[in-house]
């Protein structure tokens, strides 16, 4: 409960489709396209607390002068700090060009970020280093307009090291074993070849180098460039890029297990990671915001036409549900109503723990996030006591003081449990930390019927169980509850995340924990070492199956969920405790369109999944504190 886990990273592009004095004509300021961008990053925040990069193109500049520029920051407030500089840009203008400051031409030679194609990333380090060498856009630079890139993703490759070997193999010398590297070059190689590709077909008809350098810009396929350079990718990807002269791309995975959204009108094309951003941003309609299709590519050409292209066959679409259930904003219409489907779908286990006896229930949610399912959970106990009301009234004739109290009784609801956000867990010492760790809570005091209430508490998941262990039973305790029920509205987390969210260990869940308690307790634990034995025997199998599913296939769910009971109950808590998982069946009714539930189920969407997750398990088994890929 309230674990915190690293998010995934998300993207913003902006092109203008109309010339730059366009926008300073209509809209009375230079700075719109920055202004825009400015918004649509800040409204993906929750996605980017590591590092921050903005990027930006200048359309139809003169030899000599700079039309790429970038600023990249990990710095706390990252985002204000990116546009301020660029704010800085647009004062200094101002100043100096008093009458020329609404020119579009004369600020675009003489100031960055006043270009017309932008592309943003908003970083969160899963595994890798916090340093502005990590932050996107990355830039592979040349002296070609064409051969220029810009590119910046939200995306997690399982095979780096087999794309490492494939760019060795083209004479490469990569200075690093990283995806955003490997990927970076990959699609650079393939840019290339088809820059050169063009100037084959022209070389005998065109003797004007400049007029030869407008006919590749103007002819350059990217959709065959991401075809050649992505068929080996095996991960889950939103991949963005412009190219020096003014084409850009977005690239989703075959299986759309990243997202990615766009909006398009007679002024703009907008892209980014989740749907609430785009709407703020432009205030379109809901309903103009298109997902660009798994396995296809939005491809802005230079002109500012657009196309959506396959660049590679589609699979089975994976979308990732765990994103919506957790990471993604809130404000999206279909998000808010599959998080509330999710708390509301949970009413039968709730009704069971507490023995339908909402008189001594006190229903309450943590984090903030968990709202909208705790709505959807209150929702679910109105429309129970509907029916209820319905059968007495019918059935039983009540009188006329019992039917007031009928009609008039409402589920309790409270604020139990606030988090200091001012209290920080300084103290090194682990003992000290813990005690610390239990204080950084608070709760709201003598609301609960001491020894007659149950408390029912829900989250959006529960992942590792410390903070459930550590803090959050220790806290509810102490209001001498008779009963602790927690619920979460994601089932239960077995298996770990390759394709961008930091969940990579297999001992960090509290799921695979119970098994092996529940392996030792029933004298089972030889099957930990015949699933180790298998992993070991895939290693070089490039489709194994995910033997790991073996250690679960004993046990049933509640076997499971009483387990992780079991673990996170304080060894003082007085008062009974049962933890509740949403099903994987109800994790589908909730979102139809969204089956990448591979956290919950171990179904992987590509082979590089089973591979990670065979290989975390062998790394358990031997110990090693590393990711798997």
């Amino acid at each position: 409960m309230s674990d915190p886990i690293k998010h995934e990273c998300g993207v913003a592009m902006l092109r203008l489709r109309k010339p730059a004095q366009y926008y300073i004509d209509k809209y009375g300021t230079p700075a719109y396209a920055a202004q825009k961008m400015y918004i649509l990053m800040q409204k993906q925040h929750n996605r980017g607390q590591d590092g921050v990069g903005v990027a930006n193109i200048k359309l139809d500049m003169e030899p000599g002068t700079r039309y790429i520029s970038r600023y990249r920051t990990t710095n706390s407030q990252p985002i204000e700090e990116i546009f301020a500089k660029i704010r800085k840009k647009y004062n200094k203008a101002q100043k100096e060009g008093k009458k020329k400051y609404f020119d579009a031409d004369w600020l675009k030679k003489n100031y960055a970020f006043t270009g017309e194609v932008w592309l943003g990333h908003l970083r969160y380090g899963t595994h890798g280093k916090n340093t502005i060498e990590s932050c996107h856009p990355f830039l592979r630079q040349n002296n070609w307009r064409s051969r220029n890139l810009v590119v910046a993703g939200n995306f997690n490759m399982t095979n780096v090291g087999e794309l490492f070997d494939k760019l060795v193999s083209l004479g490469q010398h990569p200075k690093e074993v990283v995806d955003t590297v490997t990927v970076m070059e990959k699609i650079g190689h393939f840019l290339d070849e088809e820059n050169q590709n063009v100037f084959n077909r022209y070389r005998d008809k065109v003797e004007d180098n400049q007029e030869m350098s407008a006919i590749i810009e103007r002819e350059l396929d990217l959709r065959r460039v991401l075809e050649r350079s992505c068929r080996d990718f095996d991960g889950g990807y939103t991949m963005t890029g412009m190219v020096g002269h003014g084409a850009a791309f977005v690239a989703r995975d075959p299986n759309g297990i990243r997202p990615a959204y766009y909006y398009v009108d007679d002024e703009v094309i907008i892209v980014a990671s989740e749907k609430p951003a785009i709407k703020t941003t432009t205030n379109c309609e809901y309903s103009d915001i298109k997902e660009v299709k798994p396995g296809h590519a939005l491809i802005i050409n230079v002109d500012g036409s657009y196309s959506e292209e396959q660049f590679i066959p589609p699979g089975i679409k994976k979308s990732c549900s765990f994103e919506r259930i957790y990471f993604s904003r809130g404000t999206d219409p279909d998000i808010y109503n599959e998080r509330r489907k999710l708390g509301e779908l949970l009413i039968p286990q709730v009704l069971r723990s507490i023995n339908s006896d909402l008189k001594n229930t006190i229903f309450s949610y943590i984090p903030n996030t968990a709202e909208t399912s705790f709505l959807g959970l209150l929702r679910g106990v109105d429309q129970y006591l509907v029916n209820q009301r319905k059968d007495i009234i019918l059935d039983e004739k009540p009188t006329a003081d019992s039917l007031e109290d009928i009609l008039s009784f409402t589920p309790r609801v409270e604020k139990l449990v606030l988090k200091d956000a001012k209290l920080r867990t300084f103290i090194t010492d682990d003992a000290q930390r813990d005690d610390l760790v239990a204080h950084v809570y608070d709760t709201t005091y003598e609301v609960v019927k001491k020894g007659k209430d149950t408390l029912v508490i829900i989250d959006d998941s529960i992942v590792r169980g410390t903070t459930l262990e550590k803090s959050i039973l220790t806290l509810l305790d102490k209001l001498n509850p008779k009963k602790v029920v927690i619920v979460s509205s994601a089932p239960q987390i077995r298996f770990p995340d390759c394709y961008g969210i930091d969940m990579s260990k297999m001992k960090e869940f509290v799921a695979f924990r119970a098994v092996l308690a529940l392996l030792e307790e029933r004298g089972m634990s030889g099957l930990l070492d015949e699933v180790y034995d298998k992993c070991m025997a895939s290693e070089n199998d490039p489709t194994p199956p995910n033997y790991v599913k073996d250690l679960y296939a004993p046990f049933t769910y509640d076997e499971v969920s009483e387990k992780i009971t079991d673990i996170v109950r304080p060894s003082h808590m007085k008062a009974e405790l049962e933890v509740i998982y949403q099903t994987v069946e109800n994790l589908h009714k909730a979102c139809p369109n969204h089956s990448g539930d591979w956290y919950f189920t171990g179904d992987y969407p590509t082979a590089g999944g089973n591979r990670v997750v065979n290989k975390a398990f062998v790394n358990f088994m031997k110990g090693v504190e590393v990711r798997a890929y």
